[in-house]
């Protein structure tokens, strides 16, 4: 990491479209700014960087620019040899240096969160020109057809419910009619957590529940739009902070003279957070589903695989049998999974000390907690929650 060329801080300038006041912009430019604060930078917000370089004179102005790039600043930062990160998956500009997050990736992580509620129908709504719901898409419908099932899909344009919102009424036509298609209940996954409120809404105008008619997981982890109101939204956070610590660390390297290789660099996504809008727990069997909904209504509790068997009046052996045919899971690996997402509920909303949390999950104690969140996610549960080291 270095500070200074030619004895002087590096002067970046950050172009993000932070009025828009979204999570991606704002925790992009904090993890660019986290970064900047490790290598000693002279950061300034720039909208409108390209017209800074362009001018005669001035092209040493900034050292280096992380940015939603445009076809002009790709092109006057080419011109002037200004190292240029670009963190806007959707630009038309073309062979940048990028950072991204991983979108398909989240397709699959909502498949597998889908799939996990016992579901079997699966819809995905998305804008119809862009890269990042052409590619999440690809991620969700890949992850339900290994499992046996298909995927519906329902594109639109960005361009009819932003600004004045001038398709707005065909926007409602058009998911109305999708809807219509359904065969509930439905699992969907949104490309975006404002258009998931819009399908919430719809969903109600049309008298269906959300969640036991449709199951919901959208994307980005807006907490504003996804905790108020009810329901509150399932939503993958994407690791927006992250994705900027990364473009910067890349642009430092572009400014030391660097070859960057690869080119693009995907940031996985941080974690799925689970809300009410995916509380549905959905089974063809009936005792599977009884079961489910008393683990459901109880895995807080120091419930066990007896007392599952008891609330569904069979015996345990044919009960664990339908789950793994129904589910593909055993009661005790259902009754933790349900525990880790009440935790990592509680971990996203809260500031609750963990030792509390593990307790409120219904796991024995913190290091019990510790032992099986480390295990099924692969993390601490301290790095999960993004405190530190």
């Amino acid at each position: 990491m270095s500070s200074t060329k030619d004895d002087h801080a590096r002067r970046v300038a950050i172009s993000l479209e932070m009025d828009w006041g979204f999570k991606r912009h704002l925790e992009v430019y904090a993890g660019c700014q986290r970064f900047a604060d490790e290598a000693g930078w002279d950061c300034r917000i720039h909208p409108f960087v390209e017209t800074v370089l362009g001018r005669a004179g001035e092209s040493a102005t900034f050292d280096g620019v992380i940015a939603r790039a445009t076809v002009p600043l790709a092109r006057v930062a080419k011109r002037t040899g200004t190292p240029l990160v670009n963190v806007w998956l959707n630009t038309p500009a073309q062979n940048l240096h990028s950072v991204f997050p991983d979108v398909g990736r989240t397709g699959q992580i909502g498949a597998a969160h889908l799939l996990g509620r016992g579901l079997k129908n699966f819809g995905h709504l998305g804008f119809s020109r862009d890269i990042d719901a052409r590619e999440q898409l690809t991620g969700f419908r890949s992850r339900i057809e290994e499992a046996g099932f298909e995927c519906s899909s329902h594109k639109f344009s960005r361009t009819s419910v932003e600004r004045n919102a001038s398709g707005w009424e065909e926007f409602v036509a058009g998911v109305t009619s999708w809807i219509e298609t359904w065969e509930l209940p439905m699992g969907i996954l949104a490309c975006n957590d404002l258009f998931a409120r819009y399908l919430v809404d719809i969903c109600h105008s049309r008298g269906l529940h959300v969640s036991q008619d449709v199951s919901i997981v959208s994307t980005a982890n807006e907490p504003l739009i996804c905790e108020s109101p009810s329901p509150t939204l399932t939503s993958i956070d994407l690791g927006f902070d992250q994705i900027g610590y990364q473009a910067a660390a890349m642009l430092d390297r572009l400014m030391n003279g660097e070859t960057v290789d690869p080119r693009v660099e995907l940031v996985q996504p941080v974690a799925l957070v689970p809300r009410d809008s995916t509380d549905l727990y959905a089974a063809t069997d009936p005792l599977v589903s009884r079961a489910l909904r008393f683990i459901a209504e109880n895995s807080h509790h120091r419930i066990e695989v007896k007392d599952v068997v008891l609330a569904a009046a069979t015996n345990r052996r044919g009960l664990e049998r339908k789950f793994r045919d129904s589910l593909g899971r055993t009661i005790a690996g259902e009754i933790t999974r349900l525990r880790l997402e009440r935790a990592k509920r509680r971990m996203a909303e809260t500031d609750v000390p963990m030792k509390d949390i593990a307790i409120d999950a219904g796991f024995r104690n913190a290091d019990h907690f510790y032992k099986v969140f480390m295990r099924v996610e692969g993390v601490s549960p301290s790095k999960f929650r993004g405190e530190p080291g």
